[in-house]
């Protein structure tokens, strides 16, 4: 396992076509994709080894006439070369209804470098049969040990991606490789039926492999614990997150809404508020490839950019959003290694990769017994933000109810959190010590456009609607 040996074999027609394709735009670049996906799963009755959903190949060339981006995707670039690029380039007439609509003369930067990067991993070690094997291992003890489950899943989602970048000035290649264990229970008690999760996340297989037995007497006291849950009593309460949901008001707060193809569009209200205060001054949050090592760890971005660490929040105040090439280039500024694609065959958007809030000084235990009356909340579940209102909504697996500066054993589930972003982040007194990013997830841009993403940070403690 390595660098995609398909890729490598197609480098120097990569090169061939930016040099054909130059004679007719300012600026050309060629993306190769490969990306080998597993997912492996068992559960009481069945067992499955499968391609991810993340497993794909193809191309995409992206080129610019200095005020109009085009880009054209294909499975191979092998062939006639010089046929290829007088295809592509009859494949582009601007109609005159969208002159209007161009970003004027600009030229892209293209600034030179040759590099190979990549993460070590351990994929070659372990064969499908071992993995496999360990599955069944691991639902069966599951399964063993206790008498109200229904049913256990145990799986691993395996993938080692490849990319080709080349343009006239840059070459560039990645691989690296993610790996997201789960473990789920269908547990029955007290007339009740449950469904409750967990996982191991991290880059090398034997990682996933030693924390997920260790998961299994947790899961079976949380399923325990939500089939005596109550709803409930809405109203608004003093609130500690846990890791899942401080990285859940992290993704929907300031995630979507400073991507910075909104701005372009004015459908982020985040654009009029740069440079000012939007939440406690305690409050820090960052977003990039390289900021975190997570599912959306990489080391350039679809558009060739450099993976960034990008503040977006400083002590309160924001101070800039995350972009892709052409958002960047449409509003200005520089790209921040964000432009990222759901596959070849989809367009590149400025979109999230890891979001968290930074670690602050407060202890766990003095946030929780600073709280007369609340909840501690776990567990993302869903939520939606509208970055043209603010408004968000977060949904918890559950929370867990705090009397007097202690944990109680009174569940509550499911929870729902809403309420106006700028309230609900200027709301935040206290931040722990304690960090954690969660790399199991996927997002949409709306309703599609699903790329990796991961997201977390140290508990907070808020005051916000609760229902």
């Amino acid at each position: 396992m390595g660098f995609s040996e398909f890729l490598n074999s197609r480098r120097d027609a990569a090169k061939e076509l930016v040099t054909l394709l130059k004679k007719h735009f300012d600026y050309v670049s060629v993306l190769g994709v490969d990306v080998k996906a597993k997912s492996i799963q068992v559960n009481r009755n069945t067992s499955h080894i499968s391609a991810g959903r993340d497993t794909e190949c193809g191309f995409v060339v992206k080129m610019s006439n200095g005020s109009v981006f085009f880009e054209y995707s294909l499975d191979d670039i092998a062939g006639d070369l010089p046929v290829l690029a007088e295809k592509i380039t009859g494949a582009f007439n601007l109609n005159p209804a969208l002159q209007g609509n161009t970003i004027g003369t600009v030229r892209l930067s293209d600034e030179p470098l040759v590099r190979s990067f990549a993460r070590p991993h351990d994929l070659a070690e372990y064969s499908e049969q071992q993995l496999l094997d360990f599955c069944k291992e691991q639902c069966a003890a599951l399964l063993g040990k206790s008498e109200y489950l229904l049913n256990a899943l145990v799986g691993l989602n395996i993938m080692e991606v490849s990319k080709l970048f080349v343009s006239e000035n840059r070459e560039l290649d990645q691989n690296y490789s993610w790996v997201n264990g789960i473990m789920v229970a269908i547990y029955r008690e007290n007339d009740k039926v449950v469904q409750v999760h967990d996982g191991a996340n991290y880059h090398l297989v034997g990682k996933v492999l030693e924390e997920l037995p260790t998961l299994c007497d947790g899961l079976l006291h949380k399923a325990h614990m939500l089939t005596l849950a109550k709803p409930i009593v809405p109203g608004v309460y003093d609130v500690i997150t846990d890791p899942s949901i401080t990285g859940l008001i992290a993704h929907e707060a300031f995630g979507h809404g400073v991507e910075m193809d909104q701005f372009v569009k004015d459908r982020a209200l985040a654009k009029e508020y740069v440079g000012k205060y939007v939440a406690s001054p305690i409050c820090n949050m960052r977003d990039g490839a390289a900021a975190a090592l997570s599912a959306a760890s990489y080391f350039f971005d679809d558009d060739g950019v450099l993976a960034g660490d990008t503040q977006i929040i400083k002590d309160g105040i924001l101070l800039t959003g995350i972009s892709d090439l052409a958002s960047a280039t449409q509003l200005g500024t520089t790209p921040t290694g964000n432009g990222r694609r759901e596959s070849s065959r989809r367009k590149a958007y400025s979109r999230m990769t890891n979001t968290f809030f930074e670690p602050g000084t407060d202890k766990l235990e003095d946030m929780i017994a600073s709280v007369k009356h609340g909840y501690m909340l776990f567990e993302t579940s869903n939520g939606m933000e509208d970055p043209k209102n603010w408004a968000i909504q977060c949904v918890a697996q559950y929370g867990i109810e705090i009397v007097d500066g202690k944990l109680t054993e009174n569940y509550v589930s499911p929870v729902v959190m809403s309420g106006y972003v700028p309230d609900l982040l200027k709301s935040i007194s206290m931040v722990s010590d304690g960090f954690k990013v969660i790399g199991a997830g996927m997002c949409g841009k709306g309703y599609k456009e699903w790329v990796r993403v991961s997201d977390g940070g140290p508990a907070l403690k808020v005051k916000v609607k609760l229902g």
